[in-house]
């Protein structure tokens, strides 16, 4: 059984009971899981842990789902890689890379709509519906189709064709809005107010985000349960920003992480900062869509929400709903934010590919091109433990880089290869 007392109003601190809610019907604040981390504390342990399921389902005692079959496509468990050409390029000695382009659908979003559907399934939802980007849609389906339920997906009408192809493949109903992801969100929420689906990211979010806190759990334990000097992350809506921190601050306050002794209260990510959690936040966004750089860089305690013009397609929530506590967590860790240049996301990606050997899309580009302004401006040491997340796989973006096709074509004579493979300079 989850070891969930509920949900509370991140704003003004209502309770509510665990069902599919997801804004306070008293200030409209987001509501987030409570957990009971004193029961947690007395059967959680490194070891229960390393007996679990290579899937983001060794954690269950921290995710918020009751049922003995969650719904898993065997998501989590992706590489921690060190990172040792791309490191020497930068000047890092401890750079690790965080894969999650290879989940079965081949993002990160495979973790939190494991969590969504699995309660979506327990609160006996026959429907399993989202407003995507891409990424989302295409783990929608996958997951629905695991389920035995039916999948409605909602996308912008201009998205990458491999992120189409990505989700249609799993037979799911498909529905292109004439607009952008913010567009499609307000629709979506329109429609969850009339018909009994589960939106993973509107009824179901408190559940669905929580997916993500997976990310700081398996980094802590792939680094022998410790914790990384930096993070880096791409960051659209801030949720799995603040879900990573609140992840790292869980274990610390669990006594989770070798040395640190266990604290008497529960983990909150607006309230809570575990000494021990000296891990640096760094957010990256693209600057065709950074509204929440642009609020950080301000000043501002408000995140104005933008009109998003991004090669970046995954990040490209111009109304982030998580904006203004990811810029909390930036600010409580002494990290910082990065608006990347849209001309820089391309050579993130192809550095990427051509020092490790990782193909990665357009959000990756945003995090490998913000991982070296943190090394350049100083912000991140030579020696530090750096890990940059890498959240989807470059196959679903593959017109941003078609510059690079660029083969010799010659007759299949020995004498044109080598005149043609000289001409290129060999």
């Amino acid at each position: 059984m989850a070891f969930v007392n509920g949900l509370k109003c991140r704003e003004c601190d209502r309770e509510y009971p665990p069902e599919a809610l997801n804004v306070c019907d008293f200030c409209f604040g987001p509501l987030e899981v409570v957990y009971d981390y004193a029961t947690i504390s007395e059967v959680i342990s490194q070891d229960r842990i390393a007996k679990g399921p290579l899937s983001i389902w060794r954690y269950r005692d921290l995710l918020p789902a009751d049922s003995d079959d969650p719904v898993d496509i065997m998501a989590g468990f992706t590489p921690l890689i060190k990172a040792r050409n791309l490191g020497k390029q930068l000047g890092l000695n401890n750079l690790y890379i965080k894969n999650d382009s290879v989940n079965p659908s081949f993002s990160f979003k495979d973790r939190v709509v494991s969590v969504a559907a699995t309660k979506a399934v327990e609160f006996g939802f026959d429907t399993l519906a989202c407003a995507s980007t891409g990424n989302l849609a295409c783990s929608v389906a996958a997951h629905a189709a695991r389920a035995g339920i039916r999948a409605i997906v909602f996308i912008p009408s201009d998205l990458e064709r491999g992120k189409i192809i990505g989700a249609a493949v799993y037979g799911p109903t498909m529905i292109s809005v004439e607009g952008n992801y913010d567009d499609v969100n307000r629709l979506c929420s329109e429609i969850a107010d009339n018909y009994p689906w589960a939106f993973v990211n509107i009824n179901m979010r408190p559940y669905y985000a929580e997916g993500s806190k997976t990310l700081g759990y398996e980094v802590a334990e792939q680094l022998g349960w410790r914790l990384p000097d930096h993070v880096v992350v791409p960051t659209a809506s801030g949720a799995m920003f603040t879900k990573i921190w609140k992840g790292f601050n869980e274990l610390a306050c669990l006594g989770m992480l070798d040395g640190v002794e266990s604290s008497s209260f529960g983990p909150d990510q607006n309230t809570v900062h575990h000494p021990a959690v000296t891990t640096r936040m760094h957010m990256t966004q693209a600057a065709g869509c950074a509204p929440i750089v642009t609020a950080w860089e301000s000043g501002s305690l408000q995140v104005m929400p933008v009109r998003p013009d991004s090669i970046a397609k995954s990040l490209a929530i111009g109304n982030p709903a998580d904006g203004i506590y990811s810029m909390r967590v930036v600010n409580k860790s002494a990290g910082t934010a990065y608006a990347v240049p849209e001309e820089e996301v391309v050579p993130g990606i192809k550095l990427l590919a051509e020092t490790e050997g990782i193909f990665t899309e357009t959000a990756g580009g945003v995090a490998i091109s913000g991982l070296k302004h943190a090394v350049d401006s100083g912000a991140i040491k030579p020696d530090d433990l750096t890990v940059v997340y890498i959240t989807g796989n470059g196959l679903k973006t593959q017109e941003a880089v078609e510059s690079v096709v660029n083969p010799l074509t010659v007759k299949p004579f020995m004498g044109a290869f080598e005149e043609a493979f000289n001409q290129r300079g060999g």
